[in-house]
């Protein structure tokens, strides 16, 4: 087992050199606290995984060292941080360690034993077949099994799962805060890992920069598993900071994806809609309020100034809505990038 002990900074992506058959398959585990239950995990990854980064993100209680002192897997490879970068910046470091590594796949998998090792084929499974760039867990899939979620969960990852399908663009997603994923390399080395956010909002904006990069992303059913483990997400906590985070990324993903990239109908759906709806509402209010201050009853004209405005808003709204989920992305993104490589490894070569 070996030990590495990177720099504080992380530098800029870096390029990404074509391995050779067979695919190398890498699991990365952010390590804080998790000494209860990391050897279980590590023990329970098959062979399938050629290579194993435990990032130990500045542990209090010494996780890297008590992994190097009691596992003796030859995959291991401890990466100290020397300053705590949060669960995000301990996963983009060890994306990192695997790209230069030269892995194909990238599973992220937690180190609490929440999550078990033993369902990772399926989650690289239709990155191999060519059907995704990155796969994400659902743990909403199987309803006999949600019973065994706390409460306060599911009715937290319900509203994340709003916030997140109308942020990133990924309709299709369900379990956005499921820290189950598996990343072709290949577009994992196209991410701004400087950018991306290094606390628990970071599996959300993945999924956010993964959209600007048009990536496809599939869900994988899973059950989840819930014991003595102590989990740090506090829903009651980070809705608030996530709402405006994800305020923030949808309407960058809207600037890029609608006017800066390309010009639809939608992106006139959009802001006419918006004004429609706001001028409807502005007007009726307005109106109300005066009719209030004198006792007097707004004529029908008046009521229809304005509730059409708000009626057809809402139906160029919804229209783009019906848009936006159309164009969630189809068409892998590492394939293209293959083909761009070979295309330009036979330039070079004529």
């Amino acid at each position: 087992m070996n030990s590495i002990t990177p720099p504080l900074a992380l530098s800029a992506p870096m390029a990404l050199s074509v391995s050779p058959a067979p695919t190398r398959v890498a699991v990365v585990i952010p390590c804080y606290k998790v000494t209860a239950h990391v050897l279980g995990v590590i023990e329970r990854i098959g062979p399938e995984v050629q290579g194993i980064f435990a990032v130990d993100d500045k542990c209090p209680v010494n996780s890297g060292a008590f992994i190097q002192q009691n596992c003796t897997d030859p995959r291991v490879q401890v990466v100290f941080n020397p300053e705590n970068l949060g669960v995000g910046g301990a996963v983009m470091h060890g994306y990192r360690r695997a790209i230069e590594a030269g892995y194909d796949i990238i599973v992220k998998v937690d180190g609490d034993g929440q999550m078990d090792p033993r369902l990772l084929p399926g989650f690289i499974a239709p990155i191999l077949s060519g059907e995704a760039d990155y796969t994400t867990g659902n743990r909403f899939f199987d309803l006999e099994e949600i019973h065994q979620m706390p409460r306060m969960r599911i009715f937290g990852n319900a509203a994340l799962s709003f916030l997140t399908k109308i942020s990133s663009g990924y309709w299709q997603v369900f379990d956005p805060t499921n820290g189950y994923t598996a990343i072709h390399a290949r577009v994992a080395s196209y991410l701004p890992f400087d950018k991306i956010s290094r606390r628990y909002f970071f599996e959300t904006d993945m999924l956010f920069r993964l959209n600007t990069l048009r990536a496809v992303v599939v869900d994988v059913p899973m059950n989840a598993h819930y014991a003595d483990e102590e989990s740090n997400l506090k829903i009651s906590k980070i809705l608030p900071e996530f709402t405006v985070k994800h305020l923030r990324n949808f309407t960058k993903r809207i600037f890029y994806n609608y006017y800066l990239r390309d010009m639809s109908l939608a992106s006139i759906e959009l802001p006419l809609g918006l004004l429609m709806v706001l001028f409807g509402t502005a007007f009726g209010v307005l109106h109300w309020v005066n009719s209030s201050v004198h006792q007097a009853y707004s004529s029908a004209g008046t009521v229809m100034l304005a509730a059409l405005p708000i009626i057809a808003g809402l139906q160029l709204l919804l229209a783009f809505i019906g848009h936006d989920i159309a164009s969630v992305p189809q068409r892998p993104l590492h394939k293209v990038l293959h083909r761009k490589i070979e295309l330009g490894s036979k330039t070079a070569e004529a």
